[in-house]
C-alpha cells in the first residue's frame, strides 16, 4: 500500500515536536543541533519570541484576506524592503520556485511593453537551481529534475556558471535577460566571481537585457549582506526572494526596479495567498530583527570564524573532507566518501546538515547561531568523520 504522504521524499525516520533557537528535540527526546534550519529557511531560529507573538497576535485577528483588499501589512513589509535595498516595488507570493516564475514573467513583460516582444528567452546558467515547477526545471536545466515530465518548456538557454568568455556568444536576439544565483546552493555552494557578476551586468547594459539574481537561498542576511549581490557592488534589475523572508513561513517576493514593476498592470499577475496579513506580518517581524542594529555584523562576524572553523575540520578529518567552501552561513563541506554516509554519520552525531551537489554536505544554520554553537558543530563533523574513517578501516580489514 501507498502511504498516505506521496513518496516523494526520502524521509529520515525521524520528528520532531519542539525547538528553540538553533536545537530541536525530537520525539523520542533527543535533542539535535540544527544547521540545516529547513534549508536555509529558519533565519531566526526556532520559537523566537517575537515572531511566535506576532504570529500569534496576528492570527488572532485575521489571517487572510485576498489580494481584493488593500493588506497594510504587505504594504509596511514592501516599504521596509524598498528602503533597504535597490527596489522601487514589490509583489509578494508564497515560495522561491513562484518567486522566480514572476521574476521570468516581469522580465518579458517589459520587453514585450518596450517594443521588444521577440525576446522571451532566459539565459541561465550551469549547475543553477531555481525551483521544481515546469518552467523552473527546464530554467534549472538539471535532467534529474527533469525525466518524466515531458518536454522543457522553451525559453531558457544555458551557458557557463562563472565564465565571461561565453557569456556573449549565448546572448540570442531572443534574449529577455539573464538570470543567475549569486552562491549555487542547490548544485554545492559555488559562490560567483565577482568578475562574471561585473561581466553579467556590463553585458546587459550592453544588449538592454534585465538582470535578475535568484535570492531565494542567499537573501535576507544567509551571506553576511542583506541581499548577497551586495557583495560584488552590483545592481540588478529584478530579485527572487523566499526561503528566510518569513522565518519559517511561507513568504516569497520578487523585488524589481520601477523600470520592469510599472509594466505588472492590474490583471497581469496574481496569487491567491501570496502576501496576506500573517505572512507579511512575519515578514515585518523577521525583516526588522535582521536589520537591527549589530545583526548582520554578528552574521558576517560568525560567519568568518565558521569558515575558518570549518578548514580546521577538513585538516581533521583523515581525508572525509577536502575543502571547504561558501560565505557567512551559507557555508560546504566537499566530502570525499559519498555525501549521503556522510549525513547519516552526522546525524548519528546530533548534528542536522543538507546534502548537496558536487557531493557537498551544506551548513545553514539560523543567522542567530553564535561561534561556540559553531565550534560544537565542528566537533560533531569531526567525530563524524573518525567514525566513517574507522568503519572504512574495519570493512577493509576484513
Amino acid at each position: 500500500m501507498i502511504p498516505a504522504l506521496m513518496p516523494n521524499y526520502k524521509r529520515a525516520d525521524l520528528a520532531f515536536e519542539q525547538g528553540e533557537g538553533v536545537w530541536l528535540t525530537a520525539t523520542n527526546g533527543r535533542r539535535y543541533l540544527d544547521f540545516g534550519a529547513g534549508i536555509a529557511v529558519t533565519s531566526l531560529g526556532h520559537a523566537h519570541p517575537k515572531l511566535v507573538k506576532t504570529i500569534a497576535e496576528q492570527a488572532a485577528k485575521v489571517m487572510h484576506v485576498s489580494n481584493l483588499y488593500r493588506v497594510p501589512q504587505a504594504e509596511a513589509l514592501a516599504e521596509l524592503l524598498v528602503q533597504n535595498t535597490f527596489a522601487d516595488s514589490v509583489l509578494f507570493c508564497n515560495s522561491g520556485a513562484e518567486a522566480n516564475e514572476g521574476m521570468v514573467k516581469m522580465i518579458r513583460r517589459a520587453q514585450f511593453e518596450n517594443g521588444h516582444p521577440e525576446r522571451t528567452s532566459i539565459l541561465c546558467f550551469d549547475g543553477a537551481f531555481h525551483g521544481r515547477t515546469l518552467a523552473m526545471i527546464s530554467a534549472t536545466g538539471n535532467p534529474a529534475y527533469q525525466k518524466g515530465f515531458g518536454p522543457v518548456v522553451e525559453g531558457f538557454d544555458h551557458a557557463p556558471f562563472n565564465n565571461t568568455n561565453t557569456l556573449r556568444e549565448a546572448i540570442t536576439p531572443h534574449t529577455a535577460g539573464i538570470i543567475v544565483e549569486p552562491v549555487q546552493g542547490e548544485s554545492g555552494i559555488k559562490p560567483a566571481t565577482r568578475e562574471f557578476m561585473e561581466g553579467l551586468r556590463a553585458v546587459c547594459d550592453e544588449y538592454g537585457l534585465y538582470l535578475g539574481f535568484d535570492e531565494v537561498q542567499t537573501g535576507v542576511g544567509r551571506t553576511g549582506k542583506l541581499f548577497a549581490h551586495e557583495w560584488y557592488g552590483i545592481r540588478p534589475d529584478v530579485i527572487s526572494v523566499a526561503k528566510g523572508i518569513g522565518g519559517g513561513f511561507p513568504l516569497g517576493a520578487v523585488l524589481a526596479t520601477e523600470e520592469l514593476a510599472r509594466h505588472l498592470t492590474p490583471g497581469s499577475h496574481g496569487t491567491t495567498f501570496g502576501g496576506n496579513p500573517l505572512a507579511c506580518a512575519a515578514g515585518v517581524t523577521v525583516l526588522e530583527e535582521i536589520l537591527s542594529p549589530g545583526f548582520l555584523e554578528h552574521v558576517r562576524t560568525v560567519g568568518d570564524a565558521f569558515g575558518k572553523m570549518l578548514e580546521d575540520v577538513v585538516s581533521r578529518s583523515e581525508g572525509v573532507f577536502d575543502n571547504a567552501r561558501g560565505l557567512g552561513l551559507m557555508r560546504g563541506l566537499h566530502c570525499v566518501p559519498p555525501v549521503g554516509d556522510v549525513m547519516q554519520a552526522v546525524l548519528d552525531q546530533g548534528l542536522l546538515t543538507v546534502g548537496a551537489g558536487d557531493n557537498v554536505l551544506r551548513l545553514v544554520p539560523p543567522l542567530i547561531v553564535t561561534e561556540a554553537e559553531c565550534r560544537e558543530a565542528c566537533e560533531r563533523l569531526v567525530k563524524a568523520a573518525l567514525s566513517l574513517k574507522a568503519s572504512a578501516t574495519q570493512e577493509k580489514a576484513s
